[in-house]
């Protein structure tokens, strides 16, 4: 099961499986189909116990968030159950270009402290660049 983060790009992703996703919430994709929508944190960690799961999440704004800044479902319990590996970064090119950095705000120190370093992001079919989260 993939959980989707709020934004455009992500959007991008389900519409390209004829399915629609909602703008500003977590939504659940499952064999190419979208099966819950504007998840709450207690949904994701439900459906975690009977899936594997990944995070798709995309930088929110300029500042380069990608937790912890309109993704608040995305709480330290449902990052740790998902497992930083399973948490894939996607952005357009364009966004890349604007971003030095990737920002963790989860609430829990030593959380944000766990992503500190390098983390690869999807640009497009094919391309990608490692990022530092600082």
């Amino acid at each position: 099961i993939y959980f989707l983060g709020p934004g455009t790009t992500t959007r991008a992703i389900v519409q390209e499986m004829d399915e629609e996703k909602t703008l500003l919430g977590v939504d659940a994709v499952l064999n190419k189909k979208v099966i819950a929508k504007d998840l709450n944190e207690k949904q994701i960690l439900d459906l975690c116990s009977r899936y594997p799961a990944k995070i798709v999440v995309s930088p929110i704004g300029g500042q380069g968030f990608i937790f912890g800044r309109g993704n608040q479902q995305f709480t330290p319990e449902v990052i740790r159950k998902i497992g930083k590996e399973n948490i894939i970064v996607i952005a357009t090119p364009h966004k890349l270009s604007t971003l030095k950095v990737l920002r963790v705000d989860t609430g829990d120190p030593q959380l944000d402290k766990e992503f500190r370093g390098h983390f690869r992001v999807i640009a497009d079919y094919g391309q990608e660049k490692v990022i530092l989260v600082e």
